[in-house]
């Protein structure tokens, strides 16, 4: 009797550890942490940070800009799949875990699918591998020689260096690159961004005459100098965001209508806007850039709304986020966007829907309308923080001329 009981025990303990091992072996994957991960775009690998938090239906992936977090807005695990949505920008990771490294793709719909993988981030200290690396010092504003379908005869390369460790962006009339990290190795600095937009992987390399060597992508070749050397007078100004666009007559009232996300035709002589400064946003949800500059609008739209300033973004979107704008939904939703928001057409349709505009072809543009309609200035592009003093200017510069609009009645200017 004894021994009969004894062998039931083992059997159930033998089940109880087969039942255990079997519940193990069916655990989600340890997903969570930092991954130091890669995008191959064009045939170029892409390096870049991502991190993911959380675990089951509340798991979260996030690209970063600098600073700045893009968060998943869905996330789910499908046995060692993960799978997450960022709606913001149409887009959908999907990858395998296996073996500790995590494979798969990262589509953006109708923008294409980038090979993604990714290993465990490194847990040394940041800057471990680059100690005693005697890097020279590529601190500072560089001018860039360019030839652009803008018009752009210069940009600039902003270089932040904390030895051999370096953040960077090349800022053009429409906005910058985005916040790029890297190191110098083997005479030459290698950094890179992917927030899940604009993947670029930059080569920098310092010349004995004193400039640099930028090779975009494996492919492009440009060349930087100081903005205090003659070279870079040689290569001249970078463009003035604030006159690269105009209109044909400043004297007219700026025109649009257009529906909203609800179909309602709105336009510029509706009773919301008469007497209010107007900051009329050409954007697209698609746009990078446009993503840098909208919290800037829903904190000056906040601040001075109750003074009278309205803002109106013209989204321009591909064919089917226009007949079903759920990127642009998802786009305002991320930054919380309380101001009109308007389906303006495609992004090749710019100049036959804003017609009184000169010169439009930057994603985004600002016009600044006084109380009377009319445009009283313009403003091309945004940069994002990682452009530093520039980007800082130009909320300061745009805040200022909102305010000198605000403080304006009809007929004084």
């Amino acid at each position: 009797m004894i021994t009969s009981v004894a062998r039931r025990s083992r059997i159930v303990a033998v089940l109880l550890v087969g039942g255990a091992l079997v519940a193990a072996a069916g655990d989600t994957p340890p997903f969570a942490g930092r991954w130091d991960a890669i995008v191959v775009a064009n045939g170029v690998e892409v390096p870049f940070a991502f991190e993911i938090v959380g675990e089951g239906p509340g798991i979260k992936g996030s690209f970063f800009n600098g600073d700045r977090r893009i968060t998943s807005t869905e996330g789910r695990v499908e046995n060692d799949t993960l799978v997450l949505s960022f709606a913001q920008y149409a887009a959908r990771l999907e990858v395998a875990y296996q073996s500790g490294e995590l494979t798969g793709k990262y589509q953006r719909g109708s923008r294409g699918a980038y090979p993604f993988r990714a290993r465990r981030a490194s847990t040394a200290a940041s800057g471990a591998t680059t100690a005693g690396v005697d890097a020279p010092s590529i601190a500072g504003i560089w001018i860039v020689e360019a030839r652009s379908k803008k018009g752009e005869s210069a940009w600039r390369f902003i270089v932040e260096q904390s030895g051999a460790e370096v953040s960077a962006t090349i800022l053009r009339v429409d906005g910058d690159t985005g916040t790029l990290r890297g190191a110098y190795r083997d005479g030459r600095f290698v950094l890179s961004h992917f927030s899940g937009a604009r993947p670029l992987l930059l080569e920098v390399t310092p010349a004995a005459d004193g400039t640099l060597s930028l090779r975009q992508n494996g492919q492009t070749e440009l060349v930087a100098a100081r903005a205090d050397a003659p070279r870079a007078k040689a290569i001249g100004e970078p463009t003035d965001p604030e006159h690269h666009t105009s209109v044909k007559n400043p004297a007219e009232p700026l025109r649009f209508s257009f529906p909203d996300l609800s179909g309602r035709l709105v336009t510029n002589t509706d009773p919301r806007f008469r007497g209010k400064v107007l900051l009329v946003n050409i954007s697209g949800s698609w746009c990078p850039n446009c993503h840098d500059e909208a919290p800037f609008l829903v904190s000056l739209h906040q601040k001075y709304r109750s003074k009278g300033l309205e803002v109106v973004t013209l989204s321009f979107e591909e064919p089917d986020q226009l007949t079903h704008p759920t990127r642009l939904r998802a786009f305002v939703a991320q930054y919380g966007i309380e101001y009109t928001v308007l389906l303006a057409g495609e992004p090749e349709q710019l100049a036959e829907k804003v017609p009184q505009a000169v010169n439009l072809n930057a994603f985004p543009t600002t016009f600044l309308l006084g109380r009377d309609g009319r445009v009283r200035g313009v403003h091309a592009g945004f940069p994002s923080p990682g452009s530093g003093q520039f980007y800082t200017n130009a909320e300061r510069d745009l805040t200022a001329q909102v305010e000198r609009l605000l403080a304006e009645r009809p007929g004084t200017n």
